[in-house]
């Protein structure tokens, strides 16, 4: 079930929320409805990923969504970098969950 686009700032509806951070990033606080795939898994897992659908990239600030825009695009996947990453999408007052019950903290 894909959140409304009112809770997901700048991403459209149908869009796969793509995070690329580390599992610590992730499990400290992450979108969620986000799909996890540290970056350097990227390229053995690109069978988990939809050709069929928009695919939105997020990281901590931006740099590393930034390398897997750049890769998913050559490898013929429609992909736009969350500008500013976790910490534009908290400031945007998009929705956290942490893995580790805690609260969700992304800065």
């Amino acid at each position: 079930m894909t959140a409304p686009a009112s809770d997901r700032p700048g991403v459209p509806a149908d869009a796969l929320l793509l995070d690329v951070r580390r599992d610590d990033e992730w499990i400290a606080g992450h979108a969620p409805d986000a799909t996890h795939i540290p970056l350097d898994q990227l390229p053995d897992r690109l069978g988990e990923l939809p050709k069929d659908r928009p695919i939105w990239a997020v990281c901590h600030g931006g740099g590393r969504s930034a390398r897997a825009t750049a890769f998913l695009t050559a490898q013929g996947f429609d992909v736009t970098n969350y500008e500013g990453g976790m910490v534009a999408w908290a400031r945007a007052a998009g929705p956290l969950t942490s893995e580790n019950g805690a609260t969700p903290d992304v800065d």
